[in-house]
């Protein structure tokens, strides 16, 4: 094969290959040119219907008697007698012995007590009788006025002053003797106690410290933006026990179970805390201690949690707080799919939900799905049309509505 051979095949090969490539280039179909598909964001949305609903206020302290007091002595001598139920923890009755002294010397001192009255009033009656002879006397001999030296006046002022004294002595005496006994003045249970059977105490020394059972008491601290939701006995001008308050539910878990106490708000303290800002109201609990089988009382000392019931308010929505945007806009899906940030009325926002006011359309739904990015009127894809069959949130009741 010649060189012109070797040289000018490669060469054809190559110059038909670029030119049949030129050729279906040329000839190739054009590409359709469309717009690129965005999808629509996919929300959930869930209509809403205006209910009745109480504001609930969240607090907790600490249980303590309404009562407490105490136990002192108020004459000195040797304690004889201990009642059974004076220890740490014991409950008594009203009127109950808790705690006597050695009377002895009391006794001994009534005695003496109305000898020196005895004495006393048969001197006022020698007195007497001495004074009216003189007067007599001078009655029958004595010219111009008589001197109330003559008349024993003076003598007889004295007698009777000494009979007022004798009597004072008995009636001190008397009140010593009735305090060698110390008696209940409630129904209520020994916190601690200092004293036993044979020690010798003196007067105003502490025999121990009891408190009532009647009624307990839970100090509530309360942020000042939750007064607007609570009707409170803020400047009390009565008893406490005649002042209705809010009703509280107070709650503690005990022996692995959650128990429950109805209470009801009776005052809130004068002043605010400086330190925590916040106004403390005052809940109690009658008869703690008179409770059915399986329910624990509400002993002094335990940690409760309080939940107070509120003001109604009615007809207001309820919404979880991820519908809003930015916890201000509510997020609600019309009938034609198309987002709208609604401004509503928004009355307390809490934990898990925002309640507000709001005139909706018929036909409107609250998105619930969290959005990176909103726009007003934006087209999107409602997942669930359906109705909400959760639960409604508690301190909720549906609101009717009439045709």
């Amino acid at each position: 094969m010649s060189a012109l051979h070797k040289i000018g095949l490669p060469l054809a090969i190559l110059t038909a290959g670029a030119l049949l490539t030129g050729l279906m280039i040329r000839t190739r179909p054009r590409p359709e040119l469309a717009a690129p598909e965005v999808p629509l964001p996919l929300v959930r949305a869930i209509p809403l219907t205006p209910v009745r609903h109480r504001f609930l206020v969240h607090s907790q302290g600490t249980v303590t008697p309404r009562t407490e007091i105490d136990l002192v002595a108020e004459v000195a001598g040797r304690i004889v007698h201990l009642a059974p139920s004076f220890r740490s923890g014991g409950l008594f009755q009203k009127n109950e012995l808790l705690v006597a002294i050695d009377p002895i010397d009391y006794e001994l001192a009534v005695t003496h007590a109305r000898a020196t009255l005895a004495q006393a009033e048969s001197a006022l009656v020698r007195e007497e009788a001495e004074a009216r002879v003189a007067r007599e006397e001078w009655e029958l001999n004595g010219r111009g006025s008589p001197n109330p030296l003559v008349l024993r006046e003076p003598q007889l002022a004295q007698a009777r002053a000494a009979v007022e004294s004798a009597r004072a002595g008995l009636q001190a005496a008397l009140r010593d003797l009735e305090r060698c006994r110390l008696t209940a003045p409630f129904d209520g249970r020994v916190r601690t106690q200092h004293v036993d059977v044979g020690q010798f105490v003196t007067r105003g020394q502490t025999l121990g410290r009891i408190y009532s059972v009647d009624s307990v008491e839970v100090r509530l601290p309360l942020a000042l933006d939750d007064l607007a939701f609570l009707d409170l006995p803020l400047a009390v001008t009565e008893p406490d026990d005649r002042v209705s308050g809010p009703a509280v539910t107070l709650s503690a878990r005990i022996g692995g179970q959650t128990h429950t106490w109805q209470g009801r708000i009776v005052r809130t303290e004068g002043e605010v805390d400086t330190r925590t800002r916040m106004l403390h109201a005052v809940a109690r609990v009658d008869r703690p201690y008179d409770v059915s089988p399986g329910q624990p009382p509400l002993a002094v000392g335990l940690f409760v949690r309080a939940t107070i019931h509120g003001r109604e308010v009615e007809p207001v929505y309820l919404a979880p707080r991820k519908a809003f945007r930015y916890d201000r806009d509510l997020m609600v899906v019309d009938r034609e799919n198309r987002l709208r940030l609604r401004q509503v009325e928004i009355l307390r926002r809490e934990p898990d939900q925002m309640v507000f006011r709001a005139a909706l359309a018929p036909g409107d739904r609250v998105c619930v799905t969290p959005l990176e990015a909103v726009t007003d009127g934006m087209q999107v894809r409602v997942l669930d049309e359906a109705v909400d069959h959760t639960p409604p949130t508690s301190g909720a009741t549906p609101q009717t509505t009439h045709p």
